[in-house]
């Protein structure tokens, strides 16, 4: 924790990217829960509510090859400005509006996209405001920080509710960008020192950046592996409801805390990497990340009470943790400074994409086995693509990476 508090209070430019992204998480977790209420009371139907979420999950990632070349293309610093700004702007249409269902899904997406332009930007950014020995502190404490604002979010938002309705709420978020974009323009100027290479256009930008990702084994290997694990995992928030209602015959408060436990052990896995990030090998702690959130699942399969339960999500939530910090940093480490969005960009997409697959089929195992055998099936599974990864990745980032376009 000092070294977190170390860093805000004697890094102006890093403190000002924090406390936006704290801002503007809170903002977006609130409004969320309003969205949902809103296509709930007006739908009347879950498949609505899951089409939503959706569209604001999986669809920024269909085009996250050229949002994050468009956080390398211009300025860094101007381009979450502007993003933050466009987002305030669609969800001040949204408040305003209330609009049906089909119209609310295209500002959704437009929202959602935009945010993918500015997730790369924001972490591309970091190796500029901060020294390299300080990346795994500057990743860790804006994890904790995001984490925690989207653990406050709902909270928030049922306080604000009675107080000035779904349009009100949604209005709170449209502020919050504002309030964002203003922070932000305490960053210095974040201009791409850009290679010699004739100016190309954004599609040819975006495809030199999966060539990179391709051509170069470590992060190849942290990419498809971050996949792997997620897209076993990724199914545990459900599967824990049917864990505790279906296999321990529990109410909801136990429900609650078996989805609470994860992020409580996430914000502690944060708060200790804040002091070990610059002592660990980032390579061992991505591999001890993946292999804690899969054990984690796998073990939880075979919990005998809900306690039993808790205490693995929350053990499992510091591997995730680990998880986060390790491969931002290992990223940020790995890649050129011109090609950073575009990595950026593309691993987020991947998790998008990961998470939508193990939706998909982690219900039709859930629908054809039950709670602790999908749990054993997926942690299982990602133990696996975590052995894969450790047989691969040491020697990989040993190899000098591929820059060629």
């Amino acid at each position: 924790m000092a070294a977190t508090l170390s860093l805000l209070r004697e890094n102006a430019p890093f403190r000002a990217l924090t406390t936006a992204r704290l801002v503007s998480f809170v903002g977006d977790s609130v409004s969320l829960v309003a969205l949902m209420l809103y296509v709930a009371d007006t739908v009347g139907e879950a498949l609505a509510i899951a089409v939503l979420l959706l569209v604001g999950d999986f669809a920024p990632s269909l085009v996250s090859p050229l949002t994050g070349a468009v956080a390398d293309r211009f300025d860094r610093r101007r381009v979450m400005i502007v993003c933050e700004l466009v987002q305030g702007g669609l969800l001040l249409a949204i408040a305003l509006a209330l609009p049906p269902l089909p119209l609310l899904l295209v500002l959704v997406a437009a929202r959602a996209i935009t945010g993918q332009v500015f997730q790369p930007a924001s972490r591309a950014a970091i190796p500029a405001l901060v020294a390299e020995r300080d990346l795994p502190a500057a990743n860790a404490t804006l994890g904790f920080g995001t984490n925690g604002a989207e653990a406050v979010g709902p909270l928030l938002a049922a306080a604000l509710f009675p107080l000035v309705g779904v349009r009100g709420v949604l209005l709170v978020d449209a502020a919050s960008f504002a309030l964002s974009a203003l922070l932000l323009t305490r960053l210095p100027r974040l201009p791409i020192t850009e290679h010699a290479d004739a100016p190309a256009s954004l599609l040819t930008d975006a495809k030199v950046g999966l060539g990179y990702i391709w051509r170069t084994p470590a992060v190849r290997i942290i990419a498809l592996g971050f996949f792997a694990v997620v897209a076993c995992n990724g199914i545990d928030d459900v599967a824990l409801v049917l864990l505790a209602k279906d296999t321990f015959h529990a109410g909801d408060a136990a429900v609650g805390v078996l989805l609470g436990a994860v992020g409580v052990g996430l914000l502690v896995g944060y708060l200790v990497l804040t002091r070990l990030g610059t002592r660990a090998s980032m390579t061992a702690l991505l591999l001890a990340g993946f292999a804690i959130s899969s054990v984690g699942n796998l073990l939880t399969g075979l919990a005998w009470a809900v306690a039993a339960a808790v205490g693995l999500q929350a053990v499992r939530g510091l591997g995730l943790a680990a998880m986060d910090v390790a491969t931002n940093t290992l990223v940020q480490r790995l890649t050129p400074a011109r090609l950073l969005g575009r990595v950026f960009g593309n691993l987020y997409g991947l998790v998008g994409v990961a998470a939508a697959v193990s939706y998909l089929g982690g219900g039709l195992l859930l629908d054809a086995t039950s709670a602790p055998t999908t749990f054993i099936i997926v942690g299982a599974a990602g133990t696996v693509a975590t052995l894969l990864v450790a047989l691969r990745l040491p020697r990989a980032t040993r190899q000098p990476a591929d820059e060629t376009p």
